[in-house]
């Protein structure tokens, strides 16, 4: 039992060590840490611990004899008082259980349902990745191409302003002599932060060498020596700041890490201008949500340019719009006409037409195109030209134009995945009808969190096979597995009720410890059908044998069950502001083994009865409608 209780524990944390994402890429440590450590601690017990229980075992009947070793009266004390409440409070419930144990199965399974009806029911949120305080504040802002940097510095003046009277309005919230900013750093063309950001596996980094962007960061004091969080902070510089006129994304972060946007939404299609129309709607519908906040989409408009067109009796003529564009070219930028050897340079001739025949929108018009027949006309008879804008880039995916449409989710107004679980049966089905051959996707948290979810899953069910095989080795059965395993979704129960009482949401750390929780289940429901089993060889009847078994196996399940949930409780307990994010896996690691220890004492014996009872039913082919509890002596 120990070293398949090791083995399967091991077998839970491997699937972790094999999901990718860049989200999971911190939690990959875990069970390179654990596995060791189990495979080291397995060693040590089967070989070391007996030689120090030898030598233990000698001081302490020394020891005893004098009655001088407190900590020896401690242990002794203890023991008797845990014996008490065997004999008074474990035995007693234990036969209730076993006498009524189909109502001790129904209770348990109307367990499950109310924890499957507490998270379907929206009273426990599923958050994919919980904000992760860091000691940075940063705004980043686009403004539209071709915008003047004196326009850029005028807003990041604006920022930086606002970001000083954020800091008088917060001063005294850090400790004395701290200052609560440590340094402000405006930047015109650049986006620093955000781009070191977006190599920690955030938003992905662009070149920002452009007038038309800017960013204000604001690194703060550490968090242990601060009174405000960063969250905070980041939610009064934005109501300071309000709205940038004309600023096509305008987004604050607070956060050290981040999985992507919590609402990224892919529109794709062939007609660049539904796709902006149908991008407008879906932000004004985002936008009715209280919650969403630094709403933006991915069109970028270009610079202002001329946009040549052809005339239809042109083509006619067997001119073409690539001809026109060429000609124009020629005339205004120049075409090479020779090349001069200058020493170890190649000096270009290009011909073109005089400066002051290139300068206004009148000069094209009143150019000459020439035919193919070698006749030349008139640029307005053959051509159109407008003013328009460009694109700064263009976005495709399977041969599609594509924009996204983002947004951030203020996590004390709502939820991500509600806003987009209501987008996606109430918005996105009326735009895709209004626009035809629009396609919808999801990127950023969300896709991060289908392949991050997936490839758990995937290493869960793989998880949960080779924990059956392990066990079904020392068992030497394929049903009694199954009866060990089944402490596996009670432990769930145990994990939901920890997140509930804790005022946690769920996340993918608390999903992580639900697939540890799966191997560490299994160990003391493990000993006791083990116990049973040698028992029933050594002619024990089987009632006889599952009593034996609760109460000679209590003592160790009950210890290695509560030490477990004390060496996991100093992570449960801390306050640090960067360990929150871990703090989700220890509660569903920690409450769910508690709560496997109460089944396994009590469910698991009535569904070794009621095994028995099903094996009696079959073999005497349906002669019986059940059976009654037998009645042995538990031997000493």
């Amino acid at each position: 039992p120990v070293v398949f209780s090791v083995m399967t524990t091991v077998a839970a944390f491997a699937p972790m060590a094999m999901v990718s994402g860049n989200t999971v890429k911190v939690l990959q440590a875990i069970p390179l840490i654990v596995i060791p450590t189990l495979m080291f601690s397995l060693v040590e017990s089967l070989f070391v611990l007996p030689r120090h229980l030898s030598h233990l075992r000698a001081r302490g009947g020394a020891l005893a004899n004098t009655r001088l070793n407190p900590f020896q009266r401690g242990q002794e004390a203890f023991s008797r008082g845990l014996e008490r409440f065997i004999d008074r409070v474990y035995a007693p419930l234990l036969e209730r259980a076993l006498a009524w144990r189909y109502t001790t199965l129904a209770v348990g399974i109307a367990s499950l349902v109310l924890c499957a009806a507490v998270v379907a029911g929206g009273r426990l949120k599923f958050q994919f990745f919980p904000p992760v305080e860091g000691d940075d504040v940063a705004v980043f802002f686009t403004l539209p191409e071709g915008t003047p940097p004196e326009v850029t510095r005028a807003t990041v003046d604006r920022i930086e302003a606002a970001a000083h009277e954020l800091g008088r309005e917060f001063a005294g919230q850090a400790d004395p002599g701290v200052p609560l900013f440590r340094q402000i750093l405006a930047s015109v063309g650049d986006q620093p932060f955000r781009t070191a950001v977006s190599k920690n596996g955030g938003r992905v980094g662009e070149d920002f060498a452009r007038p038309n962007v800017g960013e204000v960061h604001i690194q703060l004091a550490p968090s242990e020596r601060r009174q405000v969080t960063a969250t905070r902070l980041a939610t009064r510089w934005r109501e300071r700041v309000g709205a940038v006129p004309d600023a096509v994304e305008l987004s604050f972060t607070s956060s050290l890490f981040s999985s992507g946007n919590a609402v990224d939404i892919q529109l794709t299609g062939p007609n660049v201008a539904e796709l902006r129309a149908a991008a407008d709607e879906l932000k004004r519908a985002i936008g009715a949500y209280p919650a969403a906040i630094d709403i933006a989409d991915s069109y970028r408009a270009g610079k202002a340019e001329v946009k040549l067109g052809i005339q239809p009796g042109a083509e006619a003529l067997g001119l073409s719009l690539g001809d026109v564009a060429r000609q124009v070219r020629q005339a205004f930028y120049g075409e090479e006409a020779q090349r001069v050897q200058r020493g170890r340079d190649d000096v270009k001739v290009m011909v073109r037409y005089p400066g002051d025949e290139r300068r206004s929108l009148g000069d094209l018009e009143r150019m000459r195109i020439r035919l193919p027949d070698g006749t030349a006309v008139p640029f307005s008879s053959v051509a159109t030209a407008r003013w328009d804008r460009g694109y700064a880039s263009i976005q495709r995916v399977d041969r599609n134009r594509a924009i996204n449409v983002t947004a951030d989710v203020d996590a004390a107004l709502g939820n991500a995945n509600e806003i987009l679980a209501d987008l996606k049966s109430r918005v996105l089905p009326g735009l895709m009808g209004r626009y035809p051959g629009l396609k919808v996707g999801f990127e950023g948290e969300q896709r991060e969190q289908a392949e991050t979810v997936g490839g758990l899953a995937r290493g869960f069910v793989l998880g949960l096979f080779v924990i059956y095989a392990l066990i079904a080795i020392p068992l030497r059965s394929y049903v009694q597995p199954l009866i060990v395993m089944s402490s596996i979704p009670f432990g769930f129960f145990g994990a939901v009720l920890g997140h509930v009482v804790l005022g946690l949401h769920l996340t993918v750390l608390s999903m992580f410890g639900l697939v540890a929780l799966a191997g560490v289940a299994v160990n003391d429901s493990l000993v006791l059908v083990d116990f049973i089993n040698r028992a029933r060889r050594e002619g024990v009847p089987l009632a006889g044998a599952v009593r034996a078994a609760g109460r000679r196996r209590f003592r160790p399940i009950v210890l290695t069950s509560f030490t477990t949930f004390a060496g996991l409780s100093p992570l449960i307990l801390e306050r640090s502001v960067h360990a929150q994010f871990l703090i989700p896996m220890a509660v569903s690691l920690g409450f769910g083994i508690l709560w496997c220890t109460l089944t396994s004492l009590l469910l698991l014996p009535a569904q070794y009865l009621i095994l028995d009872d099903l094996r009696r039913l079959v073999s005497s082919k349906g002669e019986g409608r059940g059976a009654r509890t037998e009645r042995a002596t538990v031997p000493d």
